[in-house]
């Protein structure tokens, strides 16, 4: 678990969240999950400045139109095996990161089948916008 709540460059920001963002996606390193999709659930924060947001009452698509994640995670998981579960949060979080007023971005996500004897495997990963 990353300590994001303590990094000073989030002092200003608004934390938004996607809650049980759900994909199947073919995911896995093992023979028996290739070829196969796995049910994916994700979890993405993602924090905005807090001059972008007129007033805290402003609903979430006032401020992010977080419908923008959609496609481009749509578009990964049309293209094929994508291997690790951190592939695919790596490449949510480039999409994520993307947008304009988005200053930093955490995705955590779980996949279930991973072994016989382990219900499911999980991963979190936070990232800050690099400086242009």
């Amino acid at each position: 678990m990353n300590n994001w709540f303590l990094n000073p460059m989030l002092q200003n920001c608004r934390r938004v969240f996607i809650r049980d963002f759900d994909v199947s996606a073919a995911i896995g390193v093992f023979p028996q999950e290739q070829g196969r999709t796995q049910q994916v659930r994700m979890n993405i924060d993602f924090w905005v400045p807090l001059n972008a947001t007129p007033s805290a009452k402003d609903s979430l698509k006032e401020v992010v139109d977080y419908d923008f994640i959609r496609p481009g995670i749509q578009a990964l998981v049309k293209a094929g095996h994508i291997g690790l579960l951190e592939t695919l949060i790596d490449q949510t979080l480039d999409l994520v990161l993307v947008h304009p007023k988005v200053v930093a971005a955490c995705v955590r996500a779980e996949k279930s089948e991973v072994y016989p004897d382990c219900k499911s495997a999980g991963v979190e990963v936070f990232r800050l916008k690099q400086a242009v």
